[in-house]
């Protein structure tokens, strides 16, 4: 795998990332680690501070990770940032040149071309609908290609406005270790990376459908604790014309707030038999700054014959799964964590909490006059209660935990995979 993706490999590529918050940040982190991209070409749209030696100085600390160098080096850490350039808006990072771009904001004004980007990592999250066309004055994620870029990647799920439109034959959602291999050079120029939350997502719920089938999961629910993200508000304030979520304007640091997430839609675009299977999914926004946790209600339906689904069975199907997986991405853990644990643990999609799986396995009685009948008449069925119209089915429910670092660890690290896979396939 590592040498698949071109770790530490000099490509001779200059990568583009759009957008220097969070996620911004953090993927430029991870490609100064990897090396694989000889230059950066980073777009902030407005200028900052007061020079560029403000940029160096947000981009060597981090309140959640610490300092770049000490990211790069451990207890070996130097100073890592040199020869900053206001003129040129130029910095190095550890032997990666950086550009820094403050003028444009609108994607099609950006002279990728003039700097000789193909490859684009959007992490604005202002642009995530691949139906809007490149010249839409209020920004477009097509803009890209005007401004010379070859490949996009979004850092997040798209979002079509329009609901009469359908997804583009050029867009393409992809999760690495789940369907990466969905996404085809030949047709596919905008890339969505989908979210943190569906990449964790979709790690747990595979290996559960490849081991027991869609047919047997008859309904599976998620929710979410996720640590804070940037569209939530440090004090309370008024919220903005027209908006409707009230508790989006509450103050994250004294409130576990109640919110909604588009996993469940997501996931259907990366596990397709995911549409066979009744899901719900729910996200509550807690006070941390990164480490999320997922937990995972499935519904499987017990053969007529053969041992119940115990929770030693649902352990070893994920533990049998992490062995398998030649990428890394899912972890399997039988200790005891906590969210600060698994901070930064790198390409860890999803880490499942062994030491905490359920499961329950109960008789589900239905009266077959209140459902759908098949054919005529239904089959006769043995009831205890002598009643013929009583079907009686053995369901396990079981809970399953995974953790996730919605930030560096999990998401930016695999949408890095991601980014390198897009690059070697050029």
């Amino acid at each position: 795998m590592e040498d698949l993706l071109g770790n530490g490999k000099n490509s001779g590529l200059k990568l583009g990332i759009n957008g220097l918050g969070r996620i911004g940040k953090l993927t430029l982190w991870h490609h100064i680690a990897r090396k694989y991209f000889d230059e950066a070409v980073v777009n902030v749209g407005r200028n900052v501070g007061t020079s560029i030696e403000d940029i160096g100085h947000y981009l060597e600390r981090d309140s959640t990770y610490g300092s770049l160098g000490g990211y790069l080096f451990g207890h070996r850490a130097h100073e890592v940032i040199q020869d900053l350039n206001e003129t040129a808006g130029t910095m190095t990072v550890d032997g990666i040149k950086i550009k820094v771009l403050r003028r444009f904001r609108n994607p099609k004004d950006i002279d990728w071309r003039e700097h000789g980007v193909n490859v684009v990592v959007d992490t604005t999250g202002q642009f995530l609908d691949p139906t809007v066309s490149p010249d839409d004055p209020k920004g477009s994620i097509r803009g890209h290609f005007e401004g010379g870029a070859i490949k996009v990647i979004a850092s997040a799920p798209f979002k079509i406005k329009d609901k009469t439109k359908s997804m583009p034959d050029d867009a393409v959602t992809t999760v690495m270790g789940i369907n990466e291999n969905d996404y085809d050079p030949r047709m596919h120029r905008i890339i969505s990376n989908a979210s943190c939350t569906t990449t964790c997502l979709a790690h747990m719920m595979k290996p559960l459908m490849d081991f027991f089938g869609p047919q047997r999961i008859l309904s599976a629910s998620m929710s979410t604790i996720h640590a804070v993200t940037g569209s939530q508000e440090v004090l309370d304030r008024l919220p903005k014309s027209g908006a409707s979520d009230l508790r989006k304007n509450r103050s994250i640091m004294n409130n576990i707030i109640l919110t909604s997430t588009g996993a469940a839609k997501a996931l259907a675009l990366v596990i397709p038999e995911m549409k066979q299977i009744g899901f719900i999914a729910e996200s509550v926004r807690i006070p941390n700054t990164t480490g999320s946790l997922i937990i995972l209600v499935v519904n499987l339906q017990e053969e007529p014959s053969g041992e119940s689904i115990r929770r030693e069975t649902i352990n070893t199907v994920y533990k049998e799964a992490a062995a398998r997986d030649s990428h890394g991405y899912l972890h399997y853990t039988e200790e005891q964590n906590v969210s600060s644990d698994i901070i930064g643990l790198p390409r860890a999609a999803a880490i499942i909490e062994g030491h905490e799986t359920h499961t329950r396995t109960a008789d589900v009685s239905i009266d077959l006059q209140k459902v759908c009948q098949i054919g005529e008449q239904p089959a006769p069925v043995n009831s205890n209660q002598g009643n013929q119209d009583i079907l009686k089915v053995a369901i396990t429910q079981a809970v399953i935990y995974g953790w996730y670092d919605n930030e560096l660890g999990s998401y930016v690290n695999m949408m890095g995979d991601r980014t390198v896979s897009v690059a070697e396939a050029m």
